[in-house]
């Protein structure tokens, strides 16, 4: 099991169950923390003791063996997993080459202790500055709290108001730095994903590159490097857009946070200060309470937030009455009395505020409770799958297969939104769709794909057409959780035969509208040499188009990952999920054993899962830092830094085009001659499907290269070895 997500909306009531999910994030971060300066030490012992290589190599090992990753959520993908494991198999690589006494290690303080240094010091570090300014900010307001609520009700009216002013700009910041804090660890728990593990793969490739006696080795571990290779960038591309969603839910959360309300099992619930007499007199304690109004049980958690743990037993009873206090009995502000059912005598309780006291008292003395809303309750409405909605996507789909199939970065370069809008307007339009069978030529390719994506994913639309667009996703808000589920399987089989009856279960017209949509992208990928779009790369831009939850929260962002499992694997066998009936259900023994399966599946081909081939340009002062840390033999895999393709699932933006400086399509280097054969270098990794085909990792060094009979094909030689190469991965020297 994972670690618990942190959701935004429980800094607001900064429950217990709150702080101790904070406790195991900061936990997890210290013995990271812990980890890598041991790792730092050892790598330094590494280069600094030649002598004594042998001993500090197997320690190292040890370490990285016995170090697990934990992920935010309760499933990993394949890449994750592929990642997590990627310790074990570096400590197993470690023992090999002590076995072979190699020990030539030049480059490992470069390639292996500055960016774990890095990491430790900028991100980890930064995340115990903020835990510091967070835990001296819970000390300040608890403290304003507590001297505000013993102000006594006699002052001045003006006073009093001054001093809950005062107090809700403390309590403002202090939420406001709880924001901070929980989205600053969250970031850093999913960094160390990809930023710690590239410097240990740098670092290994380096000891290949000087050790002459383990070139076997190298070769064997070629394969592992390769997929790993994979699995670091889809992880980083999934990062970069969970993270923009989760700063954007926050930034929501800052500027709006009663509109964001924790969906809650009970009526009401918060802090309270309950009255208890002692022999010397009475004390207020505070309590962390619940109130269940169907079974009117009120539960008291005795807690204090400066102290950070439980100051007593919890106490349950039974809401017999609840009566207001008035102010001239009692020299606290914000009290009310409450009666149990099994237990004699008065509890008198104070509330934070009076707004706060309100609340309490409308869910207790009986009149109508106050839930928070569920969405999940909600209706999801019908969608617009008539005829006018299957002509707008197949004129969207006609126009882009006649005219565009082959343009780079097809649905992930997004059009200008004015004219997005003014298309989807025309579409929408009874009259024009009468007498208009085509979408003009004048209408570009990237308004067309995002006109597609926009009508699917149902944004906001402006004009007297928008009961057109689609009220919820395609694939339906009541299977979004089946769907994920079902992505997270550990075994490929189980995942698309569960997804086949799920398709089969959305309405008919749901699933003859993704059944078009597949058939489309599955010929959009066959040309993803022409286009650029494979298809990790279309689940990326189609999975939260198809699917979303209706509940925003942390969790589900960080779900995004398996909602383009789910249109990979419907893309890569729309065939048989719509056009055979599924089978029988399997029954829990039968996944159980079809799980155990999933330990064979072996490293993906070029076409199952290629390296994407976008990149944002980076200023020259970065990248020349990261060259200097880079050993020059990962320098194409690692630092072109492939971000952002997550975030081609925006909103079309009337600044960005496809020819926007700032977005760079990485094309390979053609000779001025075919006839001559060259050298050549491999801009990305690629594994061969087919005996006839080179099997190559990113920076490999092609001699003899020229034409071959095959279109889209060049001929090359590799260690001896002749085969070919896709003329999209290599450019020449």
């Amino acid at each position: 099991m994972g670690l618990p997500a942190l959701e935004f909306t429980d800094c607001c009531l900064d429950s217990p169950q709150f702080r101790e999910r904070l406790k195991s994030h900061e936990a997890e971060l210290d013995k990271t923390n812990k980890f890598i300066k041991e790792l730092i030490k050892d790598g330094k012992s590494l280069i600094a003791a030649l002598k004594n290589l042998s001993s500090a190599k197997r320690k190292f090992a040890d370490s990285l063996n016995d170090f697990k990753f934990r992920c935010i959520g309760d499933a990993e993908t394949d890449d994750e997993i592929c990642i997590a494991k990627s310790l074990q198999e570096f400590a197993a690589v470690l023992r090999n080459l002590e076995d072979e006494r190699m020990r030539m290690i030049e480059n490992a303080g470069e390639v292996l202790i500055t960016p774990l240094e890095k990491f430790r010091k900028e991100q980890i570090g930064a995340a115990k500055e903020a835990k510091k300014k967070y835990d001296k900010e819970t000390e300040k307001y608890c403290g304003v709290l507590e001297k505000h609520l013993n102000l006594s009700s006699k002052k001045k009216e003006s006073q009093l108001q001054e001093a809950d002013s005062q107090v809700d700009l403390v309590r403002q910041h202090f939420y406001e730095v709880s924001l901070e804090y929980v989205f600053k660890v969250q970031e850093v728990q999913e960094r160390k994903m990809f930023e710690f593990v590239e410097p240990l793969l740098a670092f290994l490739q380096g000891l290949f590159t000087f050790y002459h006696h383990g070139y076997e080795l190298a070769k064997d571990f070629s394969d592992f490097k390769t997929e790993l290779t994979i699995s670091i960038q889809n992880t980083r591309n999934r990062f970069e857009g969970t993270r923009s969603e989760v700063e954007s839910l926050m930034r929501k959360m800052k500027e709006n946070p009663h509109e964001h309300k924790n969906i809650s099992p009970f009526t009401m619930e918060g802090y309270l200060y309950v009255q208890e007499k002692r022999h010397f007199g009475t004390s207020w304690v505070k309590h962390y309470c619940t109130y269940q109004s169907d079974s009117k049980r009120i539960t008291m958690v005795p807690f204090d937030q400066k102290s950070g743990g439980k100051g007593g037993e919890d106490e349950a009873i039974i809401l017999k009455s609840c009566t207001r206090r008035k102010t001239d009995s009692i020299e606290k502000r914000f009290c009310f009395d409450v009666e149990a059912v099994d237990r004699p005598g008065v509890i008198t309780m104070q509330a934070l505020s009076e707004e706060d006291r309100r609340l309490w008292m409308e869910a207790m003395d009986g009149r109508e409770p106050v839930y928070n809303s569920n969405k999940d309750n909600q209706s999801e409405g019908t969608a617009q799958l008539d005829n006018m909605g299957f002509s707008i996507v197949k004129k969207c789909i006609h126009a882009v297969e006649t005219r565009g199939i082959s343009e780079q970065g097809l649905y992930r370069i997004v059009g200008v939104n004015s004219r997005v809008q003014k298309l989807l307007s025309i579409l929408m339009d009874p009259k024009t769709a009468e007498t208009e069978d085509e979408i003009c030529s004048e209408w570009e390719i990237k308004t067309i794909t995002s006109a597609l994506k926009t009508y699917l994913r149902n944004p906001a639309i402006s004009g007297d057409h928008r009961n057109r667009m689609l009220p919820g996703p395609l694939m339906m808000y009541q299977f979004q959780r089946s769907f994920i589920k079902a992505a997270k399987l550990e075994n490929q089989e189980s995942r698309i035969s569960e997804i086949h009856g799920l398709v089969h279960r959305l309405p008919e017209k749901n699933k003859q509208m993704l059944h078009l949509l597949m058939n489309h992208l599955a010929n959009v990928a066959k040309n993803h040499k022409q286009n650029l779009m494979t298809v990790a790369n279309l689940g990326v831009v189609f999975g939260p188009t198809l699917m979303r939850p209706q509940e925003e929260t942390v969790a589900a962002i960080m779900d995004i990952k398996f909602q383009n499992i789910v249109v990979e694997i419907l893309i890569e066998n729309h065939e048989k999920i719509f056009n055979t009936i599924p089978d029988t259900p399997q029954s829990n023994s039968q996944l159980l054993l079809s799980r155990k399966r999933s330990t064979d599946s072996k490293p993906p081909s070029c076409s199952e899962r290629p390296l994407t081939l976008f990149h944002t340009v980076q200023p020259s002062e970065k990248q020349e830092n990261r060259n200097s840390i880079i050993n020059s033999s990962l320098e194409s895999v690692i630092s072109s830094n492939i971000n952002s393709f997550l975030h081609s699932n925006s909103t079309p933006q009337s600044n960005m085009n496809s020819s926007d400086p700032d977005l760079e399509v990485i094309k390979p280097k053609r000779p001025n001659s075919l006839s001559p054969s060259r050298k050549a270098k491999a801009l990305y990794a690629c594994k061969a499907e087919h005996d006839s085909e080179l099997s190559f990792t990113a920076g490999t060094i092609f001699d003899n290269v020229h034409p071959s009979q095959e279109p889209g094909w060049l001929e090359g030689t590799l260690n001896g070895k002749t085969g070919l190469i896709p003329e999209n991965y290599v450019e020449f020297l």
